[in-house]
């Protein structure tokens, strides 16, 4: 039989773990806290907690029709109706395995063979393997800290006549940072002026603070027809696990898309189905109160970074912040910090060098705050020594 590294195909046969999992394993491995990989440490809300299990108790567990439920779609377009002023229709809504699969199914169902794809860097390291794999070539423009903002120069000048797409991410992981409006309306008109189809990662959509409203892509002028929205309910209502998500087009390329997921995972569990559409229509006083509490935890894991005298990085968005090493007199790169960090003071983070396809800095780590206050207090603590061990 031919080696392994001849039969996978080459995008994943010289492919690296993911960050996530390779840091969440040695948290597990080492007993380390883990403000590495993102998720809340906590059950999720116990409103879909009881309408999952009341699910499973009443409603069928066969498969459900592939695009979802129809109660889910609609829940979903009367959400962003309230909540972003978009109108959707229910035939515009595929239901997938979370916010990953419909990556997937957006990218396999849009890139053709030798498609150039804008992505923002740094990016949720799915995206340039997953172009890769449909044989599109990522192109790359690099954003920067602290600000980490997008420049019409910059993306103007990777533009080609092969360009087909664009990858947003807003708000962006890792950077936990909010496009502004002027800077969407540049990235939207630049994919008018060009026929470029968006494909906008807008799971941390719901998670954002200080007061700042989110707008999608898909609201600017000519975008409607040309931008797949993707949503997490995982995100929405920290519910990581349940794998829960959609992707939203015009129905010309909902078509599409929905022909791509049906032969990636086909349908997703019905009884999460329910419950995510009952958590939909929960009153926006509840999305306020989830908010205040992680805000809440945000403000404790930045004024203890601070008082150990770490630079922390502006955030407005997303379960993270960002801690500058060079500004905070470390002189170790991001992944010996992070590897250190985890092996030596019992904390793992994640380096956002990981997360560039490509060279990008190599002084900044991410932290995810969505955990106890004791846990977020122990940390602090145990990072506050190991910095002055350094």
């Amino acid at each position: 039989m031919a080696r392994a590294g001849e039969v996978i195909h080459p995008v994943y046969a010289e492919m690296q773990t993911t960050v996530f999992e390779a840091m969440s394993g040695l948290a597990r491995e080492l007993g380390a806290i883990n403000l590495g990989q993102g998720f809340p440490d906590d059950q999720g809300p116990v409103e879909l907690i009881e309408a999952a299990a009341r699910a499973l108790r009443e409603k069928s567990n066969q498969y459900p029709p592939s695009a979802g439920i129809p109660e889910l779609r609609d829940a979903v377009c009367e959400f962003y109706l309230r909540r972003q002023g978009l109108a959707l229709s229910r035939e515009q809504v595929i239901v997938t395995s979370g916010a990953t699969e419909a990556i997937a199914g957006a990218v396999l169902a849009l890139v053709h063979p030798g498609d150039e794809v804008v992505l923002f860097q740094p990016a949720y390291d799915a995206y340039a393997p997953m172009v890769r794999r449909a044989g599109g070539l990522p192109v790359s423009v690099g954003l920067q800290p602290p600000a980490w903002r997008y420049e019409a120069e910059a993306l103007a000048a990777v533009i080609t006549p092969k360009t087909r797409l664009l990858m947003l991410n807003d708000p962006l992981n890792p950077a936990g940072t909010v496009a502004s409006e002027a800077e969407l309306a540049m990235i939207a008109q630049l994919c008018v002026a060009h026929d470029l189809i968006a494909i906008s990662d807008e799971v941390w959509e719901e998670v954002r603070f200080d007061g700042a409203a989110h707008r999608s892509l898909m609201s600017f002028p000519g975008m409607a027809e040309r931008t797949v929205k993707i949503g997490s309910a995982g995100k929405i209502f920290g519910l990581t696990g349940w794998k829960s998500g959609w992707m939203i087009a015009s129905p010309q390329l909902a078509l599409g898309l929905a022909r791509a997921h049906q032969f990636v995972t086909f349908t997703s569990p019905p009884a999460l189905q329910w419950a995510v559409a009952e958590g939909l229509a929960l009153p926006d006083a509840w999305f306020a109160a989830r908010d205040a509490g992680w805000a809440a935890s945000r403000e404790r894991l930045k004024r203890g970074l601070d008082g150990a005298g770490f630079v922390v990085l502006p955030n407005a968005a997303t379960w993270f912040l960002c801690v500058d090493l060079a500004a905070s007199g470390i002189g170790l790169g991001d992944r010996e910090f992070s590897e250190r960090a985890i092996r030596e003071a019992g904390v793992a983070s994640i380096p956002v060098s990981a997360l560039f396809d490509g060279v990008g800095p190599e002084h900044v780590v991410r932290f995810c705050f969505t955990k106890p206050d004791a846990m977020l207090d122990e940390a602090v603590a145990r990072l506050d020594r190991f910095r002055r061990s350094l």
